[in-house]
């Protein structure tokens, strides 16, 4: 295994540092000279831990047409990823042992960043018995994390025990938070917008009352509880209310959530199409702040590549949903570093380390200090960059931000010390 050397690298909130990676690991830091190790110039680059995404939609088995474990591997470790949770909306449905076998082994076979399967909650996504979670648990592939994500657990004695069963190894439930019966038909955020487009509405009560209900669940069971793409200020405040209540819950946003609102519906484009919905501008307002004083716990990308014909085609039909992986980094930058609401510590926190911890990934998120494992990516603060849908290592094509110039770039990735990304290119 080739020996690496970084030179100068600058570190969230310390000094330019050297950093020596051999055999996985990072072996020494400091000044370093006299090594005969393949030297990377990252004088003005900054050093974070790789990135860890908690949501992600790699599509294999079953849509290879709109991505596959490798090509979606390859677009995260593009965007500083090292690991990647990948959800359970697959045909078939990683419902069993061995279908996330399937996907972890795949994963593994890419080699390009750590791929932990998330496991069905219920069987078939179909909401009405639970899934094999004991069986995924004990597999190789180690799930800890469970979720329908793109179906709501509606039923709630169903929730109570999932929460219940994951409970007995420390798993985690994490739940797509939409009451089916307010959303019926629902095109987009129901408000002003929807109301001048003649589109029916997906309300904000629709995400608050599920994570009201289950927050409260998971406190009368003492389980752990996860709440994907968290989308209204009145979530936040919900969520508010139970951590302060003690309550094991902990919860995400998207990128794109973080930037775009409902009026970009207006010019009819499916692009802009997601689920949960584009907001307001006051609830981005609230997810910025919920994300900076930590009721917000993590920022997930919901990475959902399409094929061509379910996007290009009328609002209507076309499948909800972006992909993000490459872009994620820089649109946290723009909305969190570059208003003075987080720094890049605050960055680390909420896109590795806070991430890592919750899918139980001790091998991510690890300060970068001497014996952490050389799980890394090497940004650029100075460059910005306009977004170009054909570039993407991804299959897929539906990024919201084509022609956004955008700040910060990944510059290079490492996974346990063998680059997958060098000179902003991936190397295989």
């Amino acid at each position: 295994m080739t020996t690496y050397l970084i030179k100068g690298a600058r570190t969230p909130g310390g000094d330019p540092t050297d950093l020596l990676l051999r055999d996985g690991l990072i072996v020494e830091t400091g000044s370093i000279s006299g090594s005969d190790a393949e030297v990377i110039d990252a004088d003005g680059l900054i050093a974070l831990p790789g990135l860890v995404d908690l949501h992600t939609h790699l599509r294999e088995p079953g849509r290879e047409d709109a991505e596959t474990v490798e090509t979606g591997s390859r677009a995260a470790a593009l965007g500083g990823f090292t690991a990647v949770c990948a959800m359970a909306n697959t045909d078939p449905v990683a419902d069993t042992a061995g279908v996330v076998e399937q996907v972890w082994r795949l994963g593994r076979d890419a080699g390009l960043v750590d791929v932990q399967p998330i496991g069905a909650v219920t069987v078939g996504l179909a909401g009405e018995r639970l899934a094999e979670l004991g069986a995924m648990a004990e597999s190789a592939a180690a799930v800890r994390i469970f979720s329908d994500d793109g179906h709501c657990v509606h039923d709630p004695r169903l929730m109570r025990r999932a929460l219940e069963y994951v409970r007995a190894f420390d798993g985690v439930i994490a739940q797509h938070a939409e009451e089916p019966r307010l959303t019926q038909g629902a095109q987009m955020h129901e408000g002003v917008e929807s109301a001048r487009l003649g589109m029916t509405g997906w309300p904000a009560v629709a995400e608050e009352a599920i994570i009201a209900r289950d927050v409260l669940l998971a406190e009368h069971v003492g389980a752990r509880l996860h709440i994907c793409h968290v989308s209204t200020a009145g979530s936040v405040e919900i969520l508010r209310w139970a951590k302060k209540r003690g309550i094991r819950v902990t919860a995400e946003v998207t990128p794109h959530h973080l930037l775009l609102t409902d009026e970009k519906a207006g010019g009819y484009d499916p692009v802009f199409k997601v689920n949960p919905p584009l907001r307001t501008n006051e609830d981005v307002a609230a997810l910025r702040l919920g994300l900076a004083d930590g009721t917000i716990d993590v920022v997930a990308t919901d990475h959902a590549p399409h094929a061509l014909q379910d996007k290009e085609c009328e609002w209507a039909y076309a499948r909800p949903g972006m992909v993000g992986l490459e872009t994620a980094l820089s649109v946290v930058v723009a909305t969190m570093l570059e208003t003075g609401l987080m720094d890049w510590a605050g960055l680390v926190d909420r896109m590795s380390r806070v991430p890592a911890r919750i899918a139980g990934l001790t091998e991510h998120g690890n300060d970068l200090v001497a014996g952490a494992p050389a799980n890394l990516t090497l940004v650029d603060p100075a460059v910005r960059w306009s977004v170009d849908p054909a570039a993407s290592a991804s299959r897929s094509r539906n990024t919201p931000y084509a022609g956004l110039t955008l700040p910060s770039r990944v510059v290079a990735t490492f996974l346990r010390g063998v680059p997958t990304v060098l000179e902003g290119k991936a190397v295989r």
